[in-house]
């Protein structure tokens, strides 16, 4: 019972933190309700926060295969649970994911017409970008081109900088108190801010893959994918999950003076 509160735990806190930050960048792209990418980010932020509020009594809230990965490197999350923990957090973004579809379908009806978009063609990732992430930033293509190798790097750079601030700030359980929450999501409002810009910031495995798999079935097919092929594995799978280990071993290398008791 204690292993299923756990794996419901990382699904609901997943769950949360999509439908929150992504149902912003739904209502930015189809109604206009927001104006800027620090509203999003602030917004995310905080979905981030109150995601781990709702679930750390039930899970270690790590709401991020790439954070469940770096715990494992580092013996604070036993080897065998981290598929079931990665397993759990795709599947809260997925279910995320239809229901902000299912709560936009007429706004994104709507929008596809306005803007004269056939959904299942190339050009329909213009209405799926609130779904999975592109790059370069379907909002900045023309001032800021962007490989696929500098996609990586920013998904790398960005994802390792708030595993490493997860790992520091709850490396001492007895130190973790309600600012914790708040100090990961103020990070992750930060990192969007300088990352976004490049490749819309995913920063988590589940939260990329996930919300992209119900646009892919839902209609939208190959165009919810980014056009160099896998890339949408290279940039937002692989390399988040290399930072977590990179965060990981540093952590080990530098900071860990013991051996932490796993969960």
């Amino acid at each position: 019972m204690k292993l299923l509160r756990e794996y419901l735990g990382e699904a609901l806190g997943t769950f949360i933190l999509v439908l929150f930050g992504c149902g912003s960048v739904s209502a930015t792209v189809l109604l206009g309700v927001f104006n800027s990418l620090l509203e999003i980010a602030i917004i995310w932020g905080l979905g981030v926060a109150i995601a781990i509020f709702i679930t750390r009594n039930y899970c270690p809230a790590h709401l991020n295969p790439a954070v469940s990965l770096a715990m494992s490197f580092i013996g604070n999350l036993r080897w065998r649970k981290l598929p079931f923990y990665i397993l759990s957090q795709t599947i809260g973004a997925f279910l995320a994911g239809f229901l902000l579809y299912f709560l936009f379908a007429d706004a994104i009806a709507i929008y596809e017409g306005a803007n004269h978009i056939v959904r299942g063609t190339p050009d329909s990732y213009k209405s799926a970008l609130y779904f999975g992430e592109f790059f370069p930033n379907p909002g900045l293509e023309t001032l800021l081109p962007v490989s696929v190798y500098m996609a990586c790097w920013a998904e790398f750079i960005g994802t390792f900088l708030l595993v490493f601030v997860i790992l520091r700030v709850t490396e001492k359980p007895k130190l973790v108190d309600n600012t914790t929450p708040f100090v990961i999501g103020l990070t992750v409002t930060i990192i969007i801010c300088l990352i976004a810009p490049f490749t819309q910031a995913g920063l988590n495995p589940a939260r990329d893959f996930g919300p992209r798999m119900v646009a892919y079935l839902m209609g939208w097919g190959s165009a919810a994918l980014p056009s160099v092929p896998y890339s949408f594995l290279t940039v937002y799978i692989v390399s988040p999950l290399l930072a977590g280990g990179f965060a990981a071993f540093l952590q080990r290398l530098v900071f860990t003076k013991r051996k932490n008791v796993p969960h």
